[in-house]
């Protein structure tokens, strides 16, 4: 449901087009021909978006931006105007409109921008909970689930991050849950009720990239018809969130650098130095310390962005948090699918647990729909799973017996073929995996003898045992505090 706002002294043809794309009962519009007459309605009831019109009977809507934004920064204003002053949409944007549409207005563009608007709306407001087991009680937005040891850490990192201003870099796989943490953190933090944008630096072509950071001035490349206000100055003041950082080009790397170090930039082809206050927060699935040594990405860069790092594991490596999750989201999909599902059976806990998860909590999402699609009664069976579930091998245990000839190269190959990414840290984790299997098997899990045999430290290999999910029988344990 959204709940949209038109402050509007004629907002009858721009109301009749929201209503459009907006039908209620789903939807509510408001309506008010003044800017007191919104000011008073959004004290009264926070809208989830607002459009705003930039004359108005009682003052400038530049003015009653203001005053909005003074209620609650966090409400995206979309100015909708007959106004073709390009002043006034910089103005606009640099007092922290979400975007400016001139009349009349194109309803596919329209649709595009309100939808924009509408999820960062949520971003900002649905909580991301933080629960080592799924709550009680249904919770709007997401909520990030687990009591893993690894998980527990970075709990600890988001309460030790959150309150203070410098950069956090978040690493983990795909799907890992990294754009909640970075909600979570803003959420927790001092610029809660500030604005928080987030940009996904893969999904924007190179050569715009840089105008969306930083935005542009007139005729500074082909197409640039008018000034842009980029993200770091519409943003001042709030939170920004840069997905994906590691498919930066290196000639924005370099820019960026200077936003951390000195909060400040020029936008493309300007010479005037502007001044920003933004809080960063960046996630990428890759190495940046690897890619940084390569020469993929900046050293220096890295080093900024890396003041405080936090890692997430992949589900993979979460065995006993599955269940949990299985749970959380069986609970909430059977809801929102009209199903009746109260019950997971042991089997398909089972099944799901030997599987790889390359896409991680966002695959298991996926799966789940799937599932609960197909379930026919109150208990989710193995059957109703998609039948690429548990057919992966990547994290059963290695065979007792020894293994054929290339049979390691063989899965390297299979992954090789399919859109895994990080194989790299794949493939050492599944060699660790037969590696460490086969020598605890050999020394009759005595971890002593083994840690000799491997030539690391025996809590080393200890912590590498856990980290993977192997088991250390009894009877070595036993054997390794044997007197000589």
């Amino acid at each position: 449901m959204a709940n949209l706002l038109l402050i509007d002294d004629d907002p009858d043809l721009l109301a009749e087009r929201v209503a459009h794309l907006f039908p209620a009962p789903k939807n509510r519009i408001e309506i008010a021909r003044t800017a007191a007459e919104g000011l008073e309605q959004v004290t009264a009831e926070l809208p989830d978006v607002i459009l705003l019109d930039l004359r108005l009977p009682d003052q400038s809507g530049l003015e009653a931006l203001k005053g909005l934004r003074q209620i609650d920064a966090r409400i995206p204003v979309i100015f909708v105007t007959v106004v073709r002053s390009a002043d006034s949409a910089i103005e606009a944007m640099r007092h922290g409109a979400y975007d400016y549409l001139l009349k009349p207005i194109d309803l596919q563009k329209l649709d595009h921008i309100i939808n924009e608007a509408l999820k960062v709306s949520r971003l900002m407001r649905e909580p991301a909970v933080v629960a080592e087991t799924p709550p009680d009680e249904e919770l709007p937005g997401e909520v990030i689930i687990g009591c893993c040891p690894r998980m527990q850490e970075a709990y600890k990192a988001i309460g030790r991050v959150a309150d203070h201003s410098f950069p956090v870099l978040i690493t983990g796989e795909s799907g890992t849950g990294k754009e909640l943490v970075a909600r979570a953190i803003y959420q927790h933090g001092p610029r809660a009720k500030a604005p928080f944008l987030a940009l996904n630096c893969a999904a924007i072509p190179e050569n715009l990239l840089e105008s969306e950071l930083f935005g542009h001035e007139k005729g500074a490349f082909t197409g640039a018809d008018r000034r842009r206000i980029g993200k770091f100055e519409q943003c001042s003041g709030g939170t920004l969130f840069l997905d994906e950082i590691g498919d930066m080009p290196p000639a924005t790397q370099a820019k960026m650098l200077r936003v951390l170090q000195e909060q400040t930039f020029e936008r493309v082809g300007g010479n005037e130095t502007i001044s920003t206050d933004v809080r960063l927060i960046a996630a990428t699935h890759r190495d940046l310390k690897a890619w940084s040594e390569e020469g993929k990405f900046r050293p220096d860069l890295y080093f900024r962005l890396g003041v405080f790092t936090i890692h997430l594991p992949p589900l993979r490596e979460r065995i006993d948090d599955q269940p949990l999750l299985v749970q959380h989201y069986v609970r909430r999909f059977s809801r929102e699918l009209g199903r009746d599902v109260r019950q997971v059976a042991p089997e398909t806990i089972a099944r799901l647990r030997g599987y790889s998860w390359p896409g991680n909590i966002r695959e298991l999402q996926s799966v789940l729909k799937q599932a609960l699609l197909q379930t026919s009664g109150a208990v989710l069976l193995p059957a109703f799973l998609p039948e690429t579930v548990g057919k992966s091998d990547v994290v059963a245990p290695p065979p007792t017996t020894a293994a054929e000839p290339g049979v390691e190269m063989f899965v390297i190959r299979q992954r090789v073929d399919s859109d895994v990414r990080d194989l790299y840290a794949e493939t050492h984790r599944q060699v660790d995996r037969l590696l460490l299997a086969r020598v605890m098997e050999q020394t009759r899990g005595n971890l002593q003898q083994a840690a000799l045999v491997l030539g690391i430290a025996r809590q080393t290999l200890r912590t590498k045992l856990r980290d993977l999910g192997l088991s250390i029988s009894r009877p070595g344990e036993a054997q390794e505090d044997e007197p000589a």
